[in-house]
């Protein structure tokens, strides 16, 4: 699970980076890795970017930047411990394919279904959600081919869905259109990865 780890602690070591930058130890800190590194929808129109081809850059650097060391806490630990499962379902390149990916798919579902005011989108939420929707299709798919009930999938997913919601309910900051993409895109790519 090398690769997993590789991922966590290269999100750890830029959120530590930023944290030292924003007490005054380091060169950059938060503002300025978000300036440069976060997503942000208004670019995709007609905001000059700060450097060339930040536009494309930013629907994957913002899976590296943490709104802090809470986020990253949260995001390392779902990241280490559904990586894991996802390592042993696929393999490390499948799992890393999907991560990738789903963080894509939450950078456009946030440009779809987002605010179109300039608020940044950071962290690793796309690619993780993706790696739960996989995650609950493989197990989808074995009890349903073993002619199991669906049942606890079924409450599973609305236990799940009920939490996302609360969670926009009481925090709106939460890029919730990033969530619903990484999930989407991790749900249909699951069986395919699995062949």
């Amino acid at each position: 699970m090398p690769v997993i780890w590789g991922l966590a602690i290269l999100m750890a070591i830029v959120e530590g980076v930023l944290y030292l930058g924003d007490i005054g130890l380091g060169p950059v800190g938060h503002r300025m890795a978000f300036a440069y590194g976060a997503f942000w929808s208004p670019l995709l129109g007609d905001v000059v970017p700060l450097y060339q081809g930040q536009k494309y850059v930013m629907f994957l650097s913002h899976a590296f930047l943490h709104g802090g060391l809470l986020h990253l806490a949260m995001n390392v630990t779902i990241l280490l411990s559904l990586g894991r499962l996802g390592v042993l379902a696929v393999g490390e390149r499948r799992t890393l394919i999907l991560f990738f990916l789903s963080v894509l798919a939450g950078a456009v579902a946030f440009v779809f279904l987002g605010p179109s005011d300039p608020v940044p989108m950071v962290g690793a939420s796309g690619g993780l959600f993706g790696l739960i929707a996989a995650w609950k299709r493989w197990e989808w798919d074995m009890v349903r081919a073993r002619g199991l009930s669906l049942t606890p999938q079924y409450r599973f997913l609305l236990g799940f869905l009920a939490i996302n919601i609360a969670l926009v309910i009481f925090m709106p900051s939460i890029a919730w259109e990033a969530h619903l993409g990484g999930f989407v895109l991790g749900w249909l790519l699951a069986p395919t990865l699995r062949r």
